[in-house]
């Protein structure tokens, strides 16, 4: 019996199960079978709110729902159980949670944090910190303004996660030299939003980008386009707005200039290079990794392997300068953040098979029929919102095949609805700290820092940016893509 089962960054792989005859790849759920998984899923989201009331790890919490939500699913016949069988006739054995999670995701951070952890030994990222740093005059305003551009620029480029992972390190040594540990808070939480703002610049940049940009048929150079102008004047806007909250201001007097500037004019970008030639060869994996990531979707082998096989490659290829030490770096992956993905995408999974991801979809596609104006503005809203507590993958996925289904919404007839869905299922993931996997990081690298930041507290700073974003986003569908 086929079965299409996802096996993460939106990628679709055919497999036949064997056994029971009644499995189908549709299946009927009843409205309160999809009520009981969807007040499971809100406790969730409710225990993750008050993670530090329970004195809990958010990847217990994630994982005790994960066991919940499979026991039920088991007990009421939601799940495709049997043996699967892929493309070359092998019969494979999995546990039914293992497809629910995005394993590409899962490589990504584990890749790309052994990667910055290895080359950091290089001194590469301390050198570009400096650099950086220096070319500020020590000003937290221009070196704000440095990195978020940046952020922006990695998250089109790379991915979000890799880039708030590399954007992070550095802004922790660039405040750490400049005596402003107490600038990092608004630092990480501005360049954490960013990361989604930058994932709208290309088709590429996101996987909702991807599905539903090619479910309308947008090509490459038309949605940078229509997206580009959105992101530089959102990102001009975050900073303004981050800068006035978290109180990041240009040095004012002479006298703090010139003493930001003697700061500054002490700092050696080569006291940290322990090796000049582990020095080079960092810089050369780092630019193959940029090359790698950015022109992953284009180049043979790498097309199909994917950005997380890229992330691992390079990781391991930096282990080999210290292949009798490995342990060490291994010992350094955050598995409270590893654990936490990977059951919250069981948790997502299951809620698919419950349907659950299927009414929200149904529920915002109704409101196409408020017309072009009303109903793109409400679906960007209500797809944003949606991607706050949900995996936005596969909502996008649903939101694009129910629009491309009815003749009514095809792109041609009303792009706005099409960029609602991009631009909601992006930007909603800036309201939750669980809403994508960059702003997961970002709150990560805060823990690293001794920055208390409970789901309540990222939600009551982030919320008002996210709430900008988003006016910004329908009045930008509305006016120029409606």
């Amino acid at each position: 019996m086929p079965i299409l089962i996802t096996l993460g960054s939106g990628l679709t792989c055919l497999m036949f199960i064997a056994g029971d005859s009644s499995l189908h790849t549709e299946h009927t759920v009843s409205g309160n079978v999809t009520a009981l998984f969807g007040v499971i899923l809100a406790l969730m989201v409710f225990c993750l709110a008050f993670e530090e009331k329970l004195h809990a790890k958010k990847s217990l919490i994630t994982g005790i729902f994960a066991v919940i939500s499979l026991l039920f699913a088991t007990a009421l016949n939601l799940l495709p159980f049997g043996e699967t069988i892929n493309v070359f006739g092998e019969k494979l054995k999995l546990p039914i949670y293992i497809p629910g999670v995005d394993w590409e995701v899962i490589a990504i951070i584990v890749g790309a944090s052994i990667f910055v952890d290895v080359t950091s030994k290089s001194g590469l990222f301390s050198w570009i910190a400096i650099k950086l740093t220096k070319k500020s005059g020590g000003d937290p305003m221009k070196l704000l303004i440095y990195y978020s551009l940046m952020t922006v620029i990695f998250s089109a480029v790379l991915n979000n996660v890799t880039a708030m992972i590399i954007i992070g390190s550095l802004t922790g040594v660039s405040l750490k030299k400049l005596n402003r540990e107490n600038k990092l808070l608004g630092f990480l939480m501005i360049e954490g939003l960013l990361t989604n703002v930058g994932g709208l610049l290309t088709l590429i940049s996101s996987v909702p980008n991807i599905i539903v940009g090619n479910l309308a048929g947008i090509t490459f150079v038309e949605f940078f386009l229509k997206a580009a102008p959105f992101v530089i004047a959102t990102t001009a806007v975050t900073l303004g707005l981050g800068m006035k909250i978290f109180k990041i201001e240009r040095l004012q007097s002479d006298h703090e200039r010139n003493a930001a500037q003697e700061l500054v004019d002490s700092f050696d970008e080569n006291d940290g290079i322990p090796s000049r030639a582990f020095f080079r060869y960092s810089i050369v994996l780092f630019s193959l990794l940029i090359l790698c990531f950015s022109t992953q979707s284009v180049l043979p082998l790498l097309k199909q392997l994917g950005m997380g096989f890229v992330a691992l490659m390079f990781a391991f290829i930096a282990l080999l300068k210290y292949r009798h030490e490995v342990n060490k770096f291994y010992t350094n992956i955050d598995w409270d953040l590893i654990i936490f993905f990977m059951t919250l995408f069981v948790v997502i999974n299951v809620m698919e098979h419950a349907k659950v991801l299927e009414k929200i979809g149904e529920g915002i596609t109704i409101l196409t029929s408020l017309g072009t104006h009303g109903g793109g503005a409400t679906i960007l809203w209500a797809s944003g919102i949606a991607s706050a507590v949900t995996d936005n993958i596969p909502l996008s996925a649903m939101l694009g095949k129910i629009l491309n289904t009815l003749p009514e919404t095809g792109y041609s007839q009303t792009p706005g609805f099409w960029w609602s869905v991009i631009f909601g299922s992006n930007l909603g993931g800036n309201i939750t700290p669980i809403g994508s996997a960059s702003t997961v990081v970002a709150v990560t690298m805060m823990h690293k820092y001794q920055i208390k930041m409970s789901f309540a507290g990222f939600v009551s700073k982030a919320f008002i940016f996210a709430f900008v974003q988003l006016v910004i986003a329908t009045f930008y569908v509305v006016l120029f893509l409606s």
